[in-house]
């Protein structure tokens, strides 16, 4: 009797905590549910905490809601003037709609990434394929991501539950063709630049040297001009003074500028003067004569 009840207490609590481990269930803050009955959804988009379900008939599905990576394959687009680019990408995505999701992919990551992955190939097909190459190179590819990135996060929400929140690129490459043209076509445009500045540098140079040889003439012309004032000044002076002092002695004015002269004429070795005797050029010399020379 008694062996039969304490089989009837443990088979009781066998009972409630096979009832309660599955009856109560937890959805943890990374993670979003549904809850199923014999595979229809009854209950969207459980928020974490303790739930309760009833067993056996019902079920849940949990979905991870973080951040999500889908690395994709690299390839092969056409620019607008049908150029090849070889491009390297990843998505950023997320599941924000667990009943969409479920209903899409019955749960399945790998099946949505299967789906994600042709929609990001078609979009970035799109892109490249209204840009030229040499847009390309030049835009931000932040920019270059903004309206794929947007068209395919409004198109997987509604089709997958999902939000696109990001698609990077990772690498743009050329084939060995095509970047040989395009290496060709950048340093062709990089020495046109350069020929161009270097013409407006020779331009400038010119400009600069024309002023400066304007700016020359007019200060020598300038300094030409004060220096004949000057000198007319000084002389005008030393005709002055000349003149006061011819005025205040004239024979022995006329007997100074007399030994200049000598001074000036004899000064070299190889100087000779052809003049009479008896020219007024010696006047002095013969009266410094002894009388007694012959």
């Amino acid at each position: 009797m008694i062996n039969n009840r304490s089989l009837l207490i443990v088979g009781g609590l066998a009972a409630v905590a096979w009832l309660a481990s599955n009856s109560l269930y937890v959805v943890d803050e990374t993670e979003r549910a549904v809850k199923l009955r014999f595979g229809e959804v009854i209950e969207e988009n459980i928020q974490p905490g303790l739930h309760v379900k009833v067993p056996i008939a019902q079920t849940i599905r949990k979905f991870d809601t973080r951040l999500l990576t889908l690395d994709t394959d690299t390839s092969r687009y056409l620019t607008l003037e049908q150029k090849a680019v070889i491009v390297d990408s990843y998505v950023k995505w997320q599941v924000i709609n667990p009943t969409r999701y479920y209903e899409a992919t019955a749960g399945d990551e790998l099946m949505a990434i299967r789906l994600i992955q042709p929609r990001v190939d078609e979009s970035l097909r799109n892109e490249f394929g209204r840009l030229n190459l040499q847009e390309i190179i030049a835009e931000r590819r932040d920019d270059l991501m903004t309206g794929p990135t947007a068209d395919l996060d409004a198109l997987m929400r509604d089709e997958l539950g999902v939000a696109i929140r990001d698609i990077r690129i990772k690498r743009i490459d050329l084939p060995e063709d095509v970047s040989a043209a395009v290496f060709d076509r950048m340093r062709s445009e990089r020495e046109r630049e350069a020929r161009e500045w270097r013409a407006q540098g020779q331009e400038e140079a010119e400009r600069i040297r024309a002023n400066a040889d304007r700016r020359r003439q007019v200060l020598l012309a300038q300094a030409n001009e004060r220096s004949e004032t000057l000198r007319g000044e000084g002389d005008a002076e030393a005709a002055r003074i000349f003149s006061q002092a011819y005025g205040q002695d004239q024979e022995f004015f006329a007997f100074w500028r007399s030994l200049n002269a000598y001074r000036e004429s004899f000064a070299g070795d190889d100087n000779l003067l052809v003049l009479e005797p008896d020219s007024d050029f010696f006047r002095y010399l013969r009266s410094a004569a002894p009388s007694n020379a012959e």
